[in-house]
């Protein structure tokens, strides 16, 4: 037992420089988790937190209240919208502007990277503002320009699946900039060698996209696609500045569900096991992609 202490003595210096995000990561992640899943099985609510004898512990009582809850239930399906359409779009959108990009480094090609990168970084709020004025039935400058065409006023934020439909479109809109940044990355990150060997070889440009550039972007498609999709898994600041879960819980997601029972309501047990059914399914996700996931291809 005295030489694994030396050992670990000695090698000590590894620990140390580790040490402060470990600590960080167990304060403000691990330990907050474990509490909301302690609180996922109890009562708790304002009256518990000024007073702790008011809690009480329910087992899965919360879990199975979720099950039968139809606001729940819409919020799964709506979820599945979102992440079904949105994340492709996203994948797609970002991809196609970064090889239109990266194609060029003059000015004007510096100057689109930040205009398409730029909606990444707004404020929501002041997003939310803009684009309120262009989703307005009666006034907004999308349902003018369908008038233009004698098109009749589209109820953007009024009707339930049009709205879930506004909504993934205002957030591809603001999603795009950093998966163009990691694409583009990537883009250039690999060697003109290969592009020199297929112009050899006399493949024409879609060869070349499809048999060298996608595949060597396998790294970054893969990244992008995980991060996307726990990122849509838990879509909330649209549909909670936009339409506040409406109309008639049409675009409540599971996020915005759990903010809700938590923060307005105050059954923070209940929306601890929203959070907690939230929390497996991303899990699930990310499991599934990492066992699908292809044979990386090395350069």
């Amino acid at each position: 037992m005295s030489k694994i202490f030396k050992q670990a003595y000695r090698e000590r210096h590894p620990y140390f420089f580790i040490a402060p995000a470990v600590i960080l990561l167990t304060v403000f992640s691990i330990i907050p988790i474990l509490i909301a899943f302690f609180i996922s099985f109890t009562d708790l609510d304002l009256k518990g937190l000024a007073d702790w004898s008011n809690i009480n512990f329910i087992g899965i009582e919360n879990y199975r209240e979720l099950v039968s809850d139809e606001t729940f239930t819409t919020s799964l399906i709506n979820t599945a919208f979102y992440v079904v359409i949105g994340v492709p779009l996203v994948i797609i959108s970002s991809l196609t502007i970064a090889l239109l990009l990266n194609y060029g480094s003059n000015m004007l090609f510096r100057v689109f990277r930040s205009v398409y990168y730029m909606p990444s970084i707004t404020n929501i709020i002041a997003v939310a503002v803009i684009w309120g004025y262009l989703y307005n039935t009666e006034y907004g400058l999308f349902n003018y320009l369908l008038s233009i065409i004698n098109v009749d006023n589209i109820p953007w934020l009024e009707e339930r699946t049009i709205a879930k439909i506004s909504l993934i479109i205002l957030a591809v809109w603001k999603g795009i900039g950093i998966n163009m940044i990691i694409f583009l990355a990537a883009l250039q990150g690999i060697p003109r060698a290969y592009y020199e060997a297929a112009e050899i070889d006399g493949a024409n440009r879609f060869q070349v996209l499809f048999k060298v550039t996608l595949p060597l972007l396998s790294y970054a498609t893969f990244f992008v696609t995980v991060t996307t999709l726990i990122g849509w898994m838990q879509f909330f600041e649209e549909p909670f500045v936009m339409t506040d879960g409406g109309p008639l819980d049409g675009t409540i997601s599971i996020a915005l569900f759990i903010y809700k029972e938590g923060f307005q309501y105050s059954q923070f047990g209940y929306a601890a096991a929203g959070s907690f059914v939230l929390f497996i399914l991303i899990i699930i996700m990310t499991l599934i992609q990492f066992k699908f996931k292809k044979s990386e291809t090395q350069y």
